[in-house]
């Protein structure tokens, strides 16, 4: 009887586990009003300056930054998303307290890594902390796992900048 019992208990577990059915399908990231999908995920540059890391621009510290090399563009950031998302924006910014700047940047998706598509741009986007608090929205309608911007200009540094991309 109880061997039997035992038995029963562990069919409804693995019942309950999904593990007797296989695993539940995960839908696709989406973005749409909800919240960051970039927070803590792989990213990667074709440069950095100094300490100014790449892992600088995901980490939820709107302090620290990602800064290219100078007086080297174009310079492009990357950041896998891990699985396909459906994309509506991608939020850029730069810390409080930096003087206004345009950055020239186009955006391109990517759902395999290497054959990127334009998301948006290229176009001038003036980060201002008086006008938006050095935060702009770049409005998109893409399904991608990678999201690359490539910075082509800035005029408030000889480098791309972002202390936050979301």
């Amino acid at each position: 009887m109880r061997k039997r019992f035992a038995v029963w208990l562990m069919i409804a577990a693995l019942i309950a586990s999904g593990a007797l059915y296989g695993p539940v399908p995960v839908p696709a990231a989406h973005a749409s009003g909800g919240g960051n999908l970039a927070a803590g995920k792989p990213v990667s540059a074709s440069s950095h300056a100094d300490v100014y890391a790449p892992a600088h621009a995901n980490d939820g510290n709107p302090d620290t930054y990602w800064e290219s090399a100078n007086h080297a563009f174009p310079q492009w950031f990357q950041i896998d998303l891990g699985q396909n998302a459906t994309i509506d924006q991608i939020v850029l910014k730069l810390p409080a307290g930096w003087e206004e700047r345009t950055q020239t940047i186009q955006v391109l998706g990517s759902t395999d890594g290497h054959s990127f598509a334009a998301i948006a741009g290229p176009t001038g986007y003036t980060l201002d902390p008086v006008a938006n608090q050095n935060t702009v929205s770049v409005p998109a309608d893409a399904t991608a796992r990678f999201v690359r911007l490539v910075v082509t200009a800035n005029t408030g540094w000889p480098a791309a900048q972002f202390s936050e991309i979301e």
